[in-house]
């Protein structure tokens, strides 16, 4: 039984590199996009299915969980990719707006896509969830790297994949029975950074793809990259 994937903000860069390998490893893929006429291009591209999902309008959420309810019963793996940088300022020059603006993406999101979707993710035999986190979001790692530059790091970007880190840990004691992980892409070239990175997105998704494959009794509750465990 191949398993139904979900991935969302998948027209274009990581997501759509997910969508076309998890694809070609046999998986039903459903990519969700914001914009229906990018969303359905792309994944006409891809040869997948579409649903229009903003991450940021919970009766979107509530559609497309009813959408995939219809088509296919259940989910198997779900991979929260959807992400915005926010604006790129020194932390004491951005505005309550500016975090309510990416948290609302890149954390309150995961949360209204989980949420939407654990009842059809429980029909599945073995339920995956991967959330795309980022090497910024370490404690450790901004300290001993110095990622304190505004102009490389968004300061709003990096706290929300810190936040997500944590999220991650929460699910994965809330839903037991679920591989709930979330993955490091590393510096990966898209247009969510202009372009720039040390790699493309194909080895940017590397560790994602691993973690939407593994096993009923895999790890849970970890963030990684493709070298393994990343230090929070």
């Amino acid at each position: 039984m191949n398993d139904i994937t979900l991935i969302t903000g998948a027209n274009k860069g990581i997501g759509r590199e997910t969508a076309r390998r998890l694809h070609e490893a046999g998986h039903t893929v459903v990519i969700g996009a914001r914009d229906p006429e990018r969303g359905q291009a792309a994944a006409d591209e891809l040869g997948v299915a579409f649903v229009q999902l903003d991450v940021t309008d919970q009766a979107s959420v509530d559609a497309a969980a009813r959408h995939i309810t219809d088509e296919h019963g259940r989910l198997d793996v779900l991979v929260n990719n959807a992400g915005i940088t926010g604006v790129f300022a020194s932390i004491e020059r951005v505005t309550a707006d500016d975090a309510q603006q990416v948290l609302d993406t890149n954390l309150l999101g995961v949360i209204r896509v989980t949420n939407a979707f654990v009842p059809l993710l429980e029909q599945s035999a073995s339920p995956r969830i991967v959330n795309v986190s980022s090497g910024v979001s370490s404690l450790h790692d901004t300290i001993e790297n110095g990622y304190f530059d505004w102009h490389t790091v968004p300061p709003l970007y990096a706290m929300s994949k810190t936040a997500l880190n944590m999220l991650t840990l929460k699910y994965s004691r809330a839903l037991p029975s679920m591989r709930v992980n979330a993955a490091d892409p590393g510096y990966t070239r898209t247009d969510l950074n202009g372009g720039e990175g040390a790699h493309d997105v194909t080895e940017g998704t590397d560790e994602i793809v691993r973690l939407a494959t593994i096993a009923a009794d895999g790890p849970t509750g970890t963030v990684s990259n493709s070298q393994g465990i990343l230090p929070w």
